[in-house]
């Protein structure tokens, strides 16, 4: 089966190489993480996946493979098709993701607009759609409110519900729970895992929380310094880790998780 993401990249900052022939592919439905320590290359990859890694002043090279279209041969005005749309992304901190001075309904319908051009009810039922999804209210009152307005966790799902407007085969989600308190980190870990189930989506779940993965992903994917140094089944990867890197990851953990990859029972 093609794979939904097949990925083959290498990237530089003013020719200092930060990603070293990444290889990595990603099934239709399929929530992989990507693990690794803070600094080593995580995030360079996300926005090398989404073709936007210049406005860091930095170049990736390579393929990068969606439904069997090679992004990298894109020139910019098809990408701005494709993010949003095939590809969507919801970063870590939610607060200053969102426009201050916007209503939330506004946003969304702003989100909605890029890529479709039909009525007024049609983007409402769509935003409706989402907010459900997110397990958000949609009424007229909640969608007036504005991002100071919202608690930090329903900040974040307002940007999933953006997220998932278009049901993007992709989602990138790059640390989207370290600023949120424990309670709320796993509510947002099972509301992926339900996203995904429930669309067919497939997820690029980035983290340096290797803890945080465990009861979501069907593979982890694990990056030592540019390179992705091992990646395998869940469960695989927490009970019998062959790389040194990883080994040293599961032995600073301070339990070793009980339900491993219940992804992959999905």
């Amino acid at each position: 089966m093609t794979p939904l993401l097949s990925i083959r990249l290498s990237a530089a900052y003013q020719n200092k190489a930060v990603l070293h022939e990444i290889a990595l592919d990603i099934a239709a439905g399929e929530i992989l993480a990507l693990v690794g320590q803070s600094g080593c290359g995580k995030s360079t990859l996300a926005l090398s996946i989404l073709r936007l890694l210049h406005l860091r002043g930095a170049e990736a090279s390579g393929s990068i493979h969606v439904n069997g279209r090679d992004l990298m041969t894109f020139p910019e005005r098809d990408m701005r098709s494709v993010r949003g749309k095939d590809i969507a992304l919801v970063l870590q901190s939610p607060m200053s993701s969102l426009n201050p001075v916007l209503k939330i309904g506004t946003q969304l319908a702003e989100a909605w607009r890029v890529h479709q051009s039909g009525s007024r009810q049609q983007c409402a039922e769509a935003i409706y759609d989402a907010m459900q999804n997110v397990s958000l209210p949609s009424d007229s009152e909640f969608l007036r409110r504005r991002p100071a307005q919202l608690s930090v966790g329903q900040a974040q799902r307002v940007l999933i519900a953006m997220a998932i407007l278009h049901r993007p085969p992709l989602l990138i989600a790059d640390e989207p729970t370290s600023a949120l308190d424990v309670i709320t980190q796993s509510e947002i870990l099972e509301l992926f895992r339900e996203l995904s189930r429930k669309l067919g989506m497939s997820i690029l779940y980035i983290s340096h929380d290797l803890l945080s993965v465990a009861t979501i992903a069907d593979r982890v994917a694990v990056m030592d310094k540019g390179v992705i140094v091992e990646c395998r089944p869940t469960a695989d990867i927490f009970r019998n880790p062959s790389h040194p890197y990883t080994q040293r990851l599961i032995q600073a953990l301070p339990v070793i998780p009980q339900a491993l990859g219940a992804g992959a029972g999905r």
